[in-house]
């Protein structure tokens, strides 16, 4: 049996309808070279979504990978349950110094259950101030923010997670900021007077906001306006909420800003980091709380004010180790400088977008999306009958070079740190494609 067929008969993939996918000329990554992966049969495709938006330096032997070696043969994997870790330490000192306002770091081992994390600390929080009612959540429709239960119920995408619906928490919904969608619409306060009521009802049955920062990514790619985050925080403030922010995909210069609470002039109450944080190379994430929610829980043992969570590789030694390498090369190579320059030359490419079926066009950072549509209708299916997002990655990939679309969303989300002739490379298939789907979709 070769590796092809093996994957096909062995592995059930995410977000996959496999009866599809055993009929695809599917590949199999064995390796890579810089910012490419390479198939089984030695064929090289530019990794055009930075592997699900986490991946920063490329797939080469790099600084990170050699600390990550080091700590291997030093020790691994040690709990934190009763006991510390140098490597831990180093990073939420770090992590601590970059997130102003912040004073206490919670290890996890993804972005949803960072978000897990988050969500007990806010209820548990109101518990220990003797407000036990206050145990529901607001968050924004068009949400994600994970696939885990708790993250679910916040970040409730009907497409994705309708069968699960009987299993989820209550959370109520704000309006999305669609401002972020329509360039031409500069009224916010319609949503952030709507946002208001909600507050204004639910305050005194729920513990926390939470909001993804600075944009709705796998929800639509919504951009926030300037001052729409700083407004929502205040809100929290004035109606008695915690303010939850989610920078699992948009911390770490993808949106131009090493940190973008701090950019968009918001304070959190916790803030949930994740995918770049180890540059894409091993599992880890954090949810970091200010000083008034940590001494909310301490107290007698007795008390039982302690937060009883935990994970078996919680701030594990190997994942902080790539983490301090991590954020090393980000001063190193002054990638955010590199990021916005790079993000200037994505703005100067899609000028090129100049196609009828191009709506909608946003960008910030490394980030741009637009939706595909003909006379206001979105643009599903190819003529062929072809789902489009299958069109999108299929024929990206004959071009070599990987990319997703959001359904009829196409995005550009490069890994942080690519190279400006991979980036050209990259925009020249998103334009090509865009011709394509133009002449050949219903």
């Amino acid at each position: 049996m070769n590796l092809i067929d093996a994957d096909k008969s062995s592995v059930w993939h995410p977000y996959t309808q496999m009866r599809d996918w055993i009929r695809w000329d599917n590949k199999v990554i064995v390796g890579g070279k810089g910012f490419y992966l390479i198939d089984s049969t030695g064929r090289r495709y530019l990794d055009g979504i930075a592997s699900m938006w986490c991946n920063v330096w490329g797939h080469s032997d790099n600084e990170i990978l050699n600390k990550m070696s080091e700590q291997i043969q030093t020790i691994p994997h040690s709990t934190l349950f009763g006991l510390g870790n140098q490597p831990s330490i180093v990073l939420a000192e770090k992590m601590l110094r970059l997130c102003k306002g912040m004073q206490k770091v919670f290890y996890s081992d993804n972005g949803s259950t960072a978000i897990e994390v988050a969500m007990k600390m806010a209820v548990q929080y109101w518990h220990n101030k003797g407000k036990p009612r206050k145990r529901n959540f607001i968050s924004l429709e068009n949400a994600y923010h994970g696939d885990t239960l708790g993250a679910m119920s916040l970040g409730y995408l009907p497409k994705f997670f309708r069968p699960f619906k009987p299993l989820l928490a209550k959370v109520y919904k704000a309006p999305s900021p669609q401002a972020g969608i329509q360039p031409s619409c500069t009224d916010d306060n319609k949503d952030v007077s709507q946002t208001e009521r909600i507050i204004s009802k639910h305050k005194d049955t729920c513990a926390a906001f939470i909001m993804e920062s600075g944009a709705q990514i796998a929800g639509g790619g919504i951009i926030y306006k300037q001052g729409y985050q700083k407004r929502i925080s205040e809100l929290c403030r004035q109606y008695d909420l915690l303010f939850i922010l989610d920078e699992i995909a948009t911390g770490f210069g993808r949106l131009g800003n090493m940190v973008e609470y701090l950019a968009q002039r918001s304070r959190p109450d916790i803030v949930c980091f994740g995918k770049a944080l180890t540059g894409g190379y091993t599992p880890l994430a954090v949810t970091l709380t200010s000083a008034d929610i940590y001494d909310s829980f301490l107290g007698s043992y007795a008390e039982s004010r302690h937060l009883c969570h935990g994970h078996t590789f919680t701030g594990y030694p190997l994942g902080c180790a790539a983490g301090i390498a991590n954020l090393q090369l980000f001063e190193k190579h002054k990638l955010i400088d590199r990021i916005r320059e790079n993000a200037e030359y994505i703005n100067r490419r899609l000028k090129e977008l100049n196609s009828p079926i191009v709506a909608n066009l946003r960008r910030k950072g490394l980030f741009a999306a637009f939706e595909l549509q003909r006379k206001t209708k979105p643009i599903r299916l190819m003529r062929n009958n072809e789902l489009v997002q299958y069109f999108v990655m299929r024929e990206s990939m004959k071009m070599g070079v990987i990319l997703r679309s959001l359904g009829n969303t196409m995005i550009v989300i490069p890994p942080l740190a690519i190279f400006r002739k991979d980036l050209r490379r990259l925009m020249d298939v998103q334009l090509l494609l865009v011709k394509r789907i133009e002449r050949e979709s219903k």
